[in-house]
């Protein structure tokens, strides 16, 4: 049990990042997929392509040439000498999730409100635990058995736009770098217009 700043007792349960995959809501939304650590449910939450960027750089290990907001983030939080403790969705109302970075300073706990695709990508990028309050996991979760739980895990891996992106920033910058490395400025001026496009250039 967790006793939140409110005072409130409520049960966390403890989820893992199964993976990403395009949103049927389209307009280049995602949908993440939670799965509890020790159970069979699911819990879909559809985020932004900047956000799902952002995971999904952090999930397959690449660094963008320059650090995105959440990296910043990260090293703001590291240079003032907090840490990032867990992440907390804790609310679904009118079908928007609500969660909370729980953070330690020198002296206290602090919970700052916080978007769930905000805090999961400065999760995966500390380590963090993620939890998911156990009413909002029951509202909105989904469970399959676990042959339909296998496929789909196939599924996401197989296609997985996590990976996807990942691969295709890395041909860029790959790319890029040779392109100027042999004085090819009109190929290199193309790539980077394509690497902006996928959103981590200014």
């Amino acid at each position: 049990m967790y006793r939140s700043e409110t005072g409130k007792s409520v049960e966390k349960v403890q989820v893992d990042i199964l993976g990403l995959s395009t949103s049927p809501s389209g307009a280049g939304a995602y949908a993440l997929i939670l799965k509890e650590s020790n159970g069979k449910r699911k819990l879909p939450i559809i985020i932004g392509a900047f956000e799902a960027q952002s995971i999904a750089l952090e999930l397959e290990g690449m660094k963008p040439p320059r650090p995105l907001t959440h990296d910043l983030l990260k090293n703001v939080i590291d240079t003032f000498a907090v840490s990032l403790n867990e992440v907390y969705i804790n609310e679904l109302r009118d079908g928007t999730f609500y969660a909370k970075l729980i953070v330690e300073g020198m002296s206290n706990m602090e919970e700052i409100d916080s978007r769930p695709s905000d805090a999961i990508a400065l999760a995966v990028r500390f380590g963090a635990p993620i939890f998911v309050d156990e009413e909002v996991l029951e509202e909105a979760g989904v469970v399959a058995d676990d042959e339909e739980s296998s496929i789909e895990s196939e599924e996401l891996q197989k296609e997985n736009p996590a990976k996807q992106f990942a691969s295709t920033l890395e041909r860029l910058q790959t790319e890029l770098k040779d392109a100027i490395e042999k004085e090819d400025y009109e190929k290199a001026a193309k790539l980077r217009d394509d690497i902006k496009k996928l959103g981590i250039t200014d």
